[in-house]
């Protein structure tokens, strides 16, 4: 019990620093804010198949119930993805100021995107902590991992539309707590029993490859960068692989 409650302030703890890092750091050029979302989804995409998917096949004797848990954990960021609120009442700025600013849009719907995923991210690390999965570890680490970085591509955009510090704030730090109850909602899931673990497994990680390949790369290729995104995203790769061996 003390381990989820470290891997739920972990996860949180790391999203806030990286968030503080983004008010030192204002104003970051297309090129690093691209090679830091390509680590981040490198990392993402190492935790979702080695630490969750792969487990969960090998932990179950129904391999098509984790091959659905995948494909209806990616459906679940998908219909996440229509039922946003109003994006004016979280900034606080004035709503005709949203409707004739298309770039401010855009960074809400980032943000939006990278909020809605914290939460099936939480509960990766928290299903992760069940006794079927012998890396839990090195999921929450990795995740941790990329929440600073994460935290900090948050943070830059929303001041340059102009949200105020305090408002911005609250924000990543709301960002933080949807992952902290998503370790609760995935270890409580996770430990049902021995046949849904496999599947809620599956769930968490297709819900990350989600988020990863329909926001995190695209966005990296978005601005003429695409090289460093890549060559960013199989360090990110190869960083998860060197936890994951270090906490075998």
């Amino acid at each position: 019990m003390n381990a989820v409650w470290i891997s739920a302030a972990g996860l949180c703890g790391a999203t806030i620093i990286g968030s503080l890092l983004g008010f030192v750091i204002k104003e970051l050029p297309h090129k690093w804010n691209d090679t830091i979302l390509g680590y981040c989804a490198g990392i993402m995409l190492a935790a979702s198949t080695l630490g969750l998917i792969v487990p969960a096949f090998e932990g179950s004797t129904h391999w098509w119930w984790v091959a659905i848990g995948v494909m209806v954990g990616a459906l679940f960021l998908n219909v996440l993805d229509f039922i946003t609120p109003h994006l004016h009442h979280i900034t606080g700025l004035d709503e005709e100021e949203h409707r004739n600013n298309a770039s401010l849009n855009h960074v809400l719907l980032f943000v939006m995107a990278i909020a809605l995923h914290k939460l099936p991210e939480g509960m990766a690390a928290g299903v992760s902590m069940s006794d079927l999965e012998s890396s839990s570890w090195a999921v929450s680490l990795g995740i941790a991992l990329q929440n600073v970085p994460e935290g900090m591509v948050i943070i830059a955009p929303l001041l340059l539309t102009g949200v105020k510090p305090m408002r911005t704030f609250v924000i990543s730090i709301t960002i933080g707590l949807l992952e902290v109850l998503g370790v609760w909602i995935g270890f409580g899931l996770g430990n049902v029993s021995a046949t849904l673990l496999p599947i809620m497994l599956g769930f968490a990680g297709g819900a990350m490859l989600y988020v990863t390949s329909d926001e995190m790369i695209p966005e990296t290729h978005a601005h003429g960068y695409q090289k460093q995104a890549t060559y960013a995203l199989l360090l990110g790769f190869i960083t998860l692989l060197l936890i994951e061996k270090f906490f075998e």
